[in-house]
């Protein structure tokens, strides 16, 4: 694969495109059962409602420090065989992975949150790379539906991760019991089987894709004139922050409104629906908060079932609404369906306020990136969409620092009005990409 004379990049095929983004299919489906389980992995080892947010916090501030640092390394690779962005797939999967087995057998609270810290790290260094490989690999019209696609195959793995532990109990009658350890074994079982999909997937991606070599022969010497080693790879980072391009300004307040919204829902709808609609108590010998954390886990599933099906209609939204305003009316519906879920009585419906939700994850998860390629220089990608990445971590370090508190002294640990709050947020996020996002018409 080879750029032309002209530095245009060709048209790719549909099974290209699949196989470029294939390995979100791994990526996402270890995320997954990390978000849909980790609140309630605390849970079980003993932890207060209040407590839950701080637990998380390791997580992103993780990411603040490798993201921008993983990408600037990335901009500045390239491997004869692997490429630029293939080398970090390949490396994040395999930690990943193994990670992915050590969750489970966690004993005590912090052995978990440290376990957390170490695969959340891991998988942003997979994960960031592949927003870059599209951006690479895709001209400006293609990259809606390259980004879709990702959208695409991280709603399918959050599906079936979603299903999993209840469907390893119905259909293969592993136990929910604990069995002398802290975890459940069905979800034990499910880290297990996640580690294994998201090692596969990625090296699916891995071998049956192909990267452009750079088109300036002199690309290395160029970049390295901005600084060498690690004084000049954080002089480079400062740089580019201060640099950053307006729309990407604009796009990360979107963020920075949108991800604390999503972080409540993480943090507290699995434990919620258990705890408030099931009635159920972790510290309880009852299955009955187990089977409350499988019933919102099989709504998120369809979450991401819409997820999946939508992202397939978003190049046709974008054609009609362009991508600010496509955008715009996702987050929307998403937020309304994140405060519905705080004033639902019949748990089934709680599987329309997800799909709610799984509308606007499409559009979180590719609209965002597919607005912010176009504007960012071709040999700064890597390092930009780490600091993008600050706009998603940054929210998350507010809410683990600050919300236990607000959960503890103001909302007296009621975790669904949390959730009703992240859907206000979703809302807001809203209001500002209508008003201070740009719209690229020849791209739209």
């Amino acid at each position: 694969m080879s750029t032309t004379s002209t530095g245009t990049k060709p048209r790719l095929g549909f099974w290209q495109i699949w196989n470029m983004c294939f390995g979100f299919f791994g990526i996402q489906f270890g995320w997954s059962l990390q978000m849909g389980n980790m609140s309630a992995i605390y849970e079980y080892l003993g932890a207060s409602p209040e407590q839950i947010p701080g637990l998380w916090l390791a997580a992103p501030m993780t990411g603040l420090i490798v993201q921008p640092i993983s990408g600037y390394m990335i901009d500045r690779t390239w491997h004869p065989r692997l490429g630029r962005r293939r080398p970090y797939f390949l490396i994040g999967a395999i930690l990943s992975s193994l990670a992915l087995f050590v969750m489970p057998n966690a004993s005590v609270i912090w052995m978990a949150a440290g376990t957390l810290w170490i695969l959340d790290s891991c998988i942003n260094i997979s994960m960031e790379p592949f927003r870059a490989f599209v951006a690479d690999n895709l001209d400006e019209k293609q990259r809606p539906f390259g980004f879709a696609m990702q959208s695409m195959f991280i709603g399918l793995a959050s599906f079936i991760a979603g299903y999993l532990p209840q469907k390893l109990v119905e259909w293969f009658g592993v136990s929910r019991d604990k069995s002398g350890g802290a975890i459940p074994q069905n979800i034990m079982l499910s880290f297990y089987i996640g580690g294994a999909v998201f090692l596969i997937s990625v090296l699916y991606t891995v071998f049956k894709s192909k990267e452009y070599p750079p088109a300036d022969p002199d690309w290395k010497e160029k970049l390295n004139e901005s600084g060498k080693g690690i004084g000049g790879g954080i002089k480079e980072i400062i740089t580019s922050i201060k640099e950053m391009p307006d729309q990407m300004k604009r796009l990360a307040l979107v963020n920075f409104l949108t991800w604390p919204g999503l972080f409540l829902m993480w943090f507290y709808y699995s434990t919620g629906v258990a705890a408030d609609i099931f009635g159920g108590d972790p510290k309880n010998t009852s299955d009955v908060y187990t089977k409350g954390l499988e019933y919102a886990n099989t709504t998120s599933a369809i979450l991401n079932l819409v997820t999946f099906a939508f992202s397939f209609t978003l190049p046709f939204w974008v054609s009609k609404l362009g991508k600010k305003y496509t955008h715009t009316v996702c987050l929307l519906v998403g937020g309304a369906g994140l405060i519905m879920v705080n004033h639902i009585h019949d748990a089934s419906l709680l599987y329309v306020a997800m799909g709610m939700v799984g509308i606007a994850w499409a559009s979180i998860l590719s609209m965002p990136y597919s607005m912010l390629a176009g504007c960012l220089p071709e040999g700064k990608i890597g390092i930009y969409m780490g600091i993008f990445n600050f706009f998603i971590v940054l929210p998350e370090i507010i809410a683990s620092l600050f919300f236990g508190k607000i959960m503890e002294n103001v909302l007296h640990n009621d975790r669904l009005l949390a959730v009703q709050i992240g859907g206000c947020l979703l809302c807001l996020a809203a209001v500002a990409c209508a008003v201070i996002v740009k719209e690229n018409k020849e791209s739209a």
